[in-house]
């Protein structure tokens, strides 16, 4: 019997049914939370509607053209944001009708890897607010070898790839060592180094190492051909082999966390610290290498837009993939495979609101909401369980131990023999 089995089930050795299990279950917990959203965001999207709001001042006299507007509203909406994400099934070609979902993969890509060392720093029980600036320093150590240095094809490439990883990793390692040595809370000091890690590139772009001779624009020079990444299914379509990679990190931050002797120091570490210190780990120096970890993965995470897509450096080269890499550790309970879904999801929700914009001229910020109201959700379990009536995890395990402890207590004591009754 697993662990998570154990937990589940009384001393008596019953367990709950398998609908009780699933409404215990975290995972349901995220899909009602993406769920809640959509129901905000559905809210949202008929308020902006000018059909609906006109519908809605004559609503008592004629309510079946208010509730026809809403309907089409919602429904040319969310098509709309399927189209955009997933499949566009109003396309004139099949490389069109499929291009939504490799769009989706390509903005899904640098997440995953963002997300994935958020996830290790989580379940270490350190609070990485850094991505920002691990990304922005993975960018320009990768980009600089992309751009800098002649070397052969595949050789530049991970040249390229592994100075992205190390610049993340050592901007992930200041913080780490000084939580490791002084106590410094790793919260302060990665945003610190966010603001930090933007004034650098900014300053960087002004260099003519950067920007080349004669050049006034704060843009980088481009990256070699060499040092970019291969595309998976040729020209037509933006997808690369960044995206396996990805996978491949994924597969390796499992292994990490659930395989190895460091992932269970991890692991230990982020559930007792102290507990960890007596069973003799170094927690100094667990908490050092956790912030390289989650430093690299996030410095892997620049490598899709600066080697996969946009392939030259600027100041918003980052964009916002530090800050929603954590909602997706978040919505993936920091686990390897919760999180690549999250990544995916958060990037067709950006792949189809675009979509979504130009076609029913819903504004991009719906999708902003719908993301930030997943977080407010995922944050909240108690409100959730709540909202839908939902029993708390282990609840099944503690009523039939109290009930075992009631039946206990109301059952006479059996008498001594040759005692009277």
């Amino acid at each position: 019997m697993s662990e998570s089995t154990c937990r589940a089930a009384g001393r008596d050795g019953s367990q709950p049914g398998l609908a009780r299990q699933i409404a215990e279950s975290n995972g349901l917990m995220g899909v009602l939370a993406v769920l809640s959203a959509l129901i905000v965001g559905s809210v949202l999207i008929l308020v902006a509607d000018d059909d609906v709001r006109v519908t809605a001042g004559y609503l008592l006299a004629r309510p079946s053209d208010f509730l026809g507007a809403c309907a089409t509203s919602l429904g040319e909406a969310y098509s709309a944001l399927l189209r955009g994400g997933l499949l566009d099934w109003r396309a004139s070609s099949p490389e069109r009708m499929w291009r939504p979902l490799t769009e989706t993969l390509v903005n899904a890509t640098p997440l995953i890897f963002a997300g994935l060392g958020m996830a290790v720093a989580f379940r270490s029980g350190l609070f990485n607010v850094g991505g920002q600036g691990q990304i922005i320093l993975g960018a320009v150590v990768g980009g600089y070898a992309g751009f800098a240095w002649d070397l052969p094809a595949g050789l530049h490439l991970l040249v390229a790839v592994l100075g992205s990883l190390l610049g993340g990793a050592l901007w992930g390692a200041v913080p780490g060592l000084l939580k490791a040595t002084t106590g410094a809370s790793e919260v302060i000091t990665t945003i610190m180094l966010n603001s930090i890690g933007a004034y650098l590139i900014a300053h960087m772009l002004t260099l003519k190492a950067f920007i080349g001779a004669g050049n006034s624009n704060p843009r980088s020079l481009p990256v070699g051909a060499g040092a970019t990444y291969p595309l998976l299914l040729g020209p037509s379509f933006r997808l690369h082999a960044g995206f396996l990679l990805a996978l491949l990190a994924a597969w390796f931050v499992w292994w990490l966390l659930e395989r190895s002797t460091l992932g269970f120091q991890l692991r230990a570490t982020g559930l007792n610290p102290e507990a960890a210190r007596t069973a003799g780990i170094s927690v100094p120096r667990v908490t050092a290498l956790v912030m390289i970890i989650s430093g690299a993965l996030c410095g892997l995470a620049a490598t899709g837009p600066v080697l996969g897509t946009q392939k030259y450096l600027t100041a918003s080269i980052a964009g916002s993939i530090g800050f929603d890499a954590m909602t997706v550790a978040l919505l993936g309970r920091s686990k390897p495979l919760g999180t690549v879904l999250s990544g995916i999801l958060f990037g067709g929700l950006t792949a189809g609101g675009t979509l979504m914009q130009a076609a029913t001229g819903t504004p991009i910020d719906i999708v902003l909401i719908l993301q930030s109201t997943i977080v407010l959700f995922i944050a909240a379990p108690p409100l959730v369980r709540a909202v839908y009536r939902l029993p708390v995890p282990g609840s099944y395990a503690r009523n039939r131990e109290t009930q075992r402890l009631e039946a206990e207590a109301a059952t006479p004591a059996p008498h001594a023999p040759g005692q009277e009754a």
